[in-house]
């Protein structure tokens, strides 16, 4: 059975972009890529928006012969199954991705259990349905050393859980990995 994972880089205040949508200041370098590369390891499928993809999708044609880090991370995005969630989309034009039209949290749920392999949400507004349905085992936040006074926040009003840090980690540029377990 696979776990339902909400993984995302956020600013010490709580945000996933700045106020202009931006997410230029949470590019990781390539020992934080690393990190995440060994851990999307055990992620077998990626559920996203329709924001996030459109930001992802560059993966299939980025040039990463500069960074092994990246070039290993263009492996892992190609070799997932990806599901996108989004009522404005026609299609979708990468490998192993479908399209959704409707994010149905018990039908998430069946098909996390169902799973050999980790499933991870992508995206604040798909995480806060997540989170609002109760069907989140797993939250992992990258906390940027940044504060930026505004932008999108990771997590929504009005939803409370209880978590149990279960891994961290801190890089030489402030930023720090902590990974929760939902109870």
């Amino acid at each position: 059975m696979g776990r339902l994972i909400v993984s995302t880089t956020v600013s010490l205040d709580g945000y996933v972009n700045d106020a202009g949508g931006s997410l230029d200041w949470a590019a990781p370098d390539e020992q934080m890529h690393a990190f995440i590369n060994a851990r999307l390891s055990g992620i077998g499928t990626f559920l996203f928006g329709r924001r996030l993809y459109e930001t992802m999708r560059v993966w299939d044609e980025v040039d990463v012969s500069d960074s092994p880090a990246m070039a290993e991370f263009a492996e892992l995005w190609a070799a997932a199954d990806k599901i996108v969630y989004s009522s404005s989309l026609d299609s979708v034009d990468t490998a192993r991705t479908t399209l959704e039209r409707t994010f149905d949290a018990d039908a998430v749920r069946a098909f996390v259990e169902a799973s050999d392999r980790d499933v991870e949400v992508g995206g604040p507004t798909l995480a806060a349905t997540a989170f609002g349905a109760g069907i989140v085992d797993e939250l992992s936040v990258y906390v940027a050393p940044v504060v930026l006074g505004g932008g999108t926040r990771l997590l929504p009003d009005g939803v409370r859980f209880d978590l149990e840090l279960v891994d961290e980690h801190r890089f030489a540029d402030g930023t720090v990995y902590l990974s929760y377990r939902v109870r």
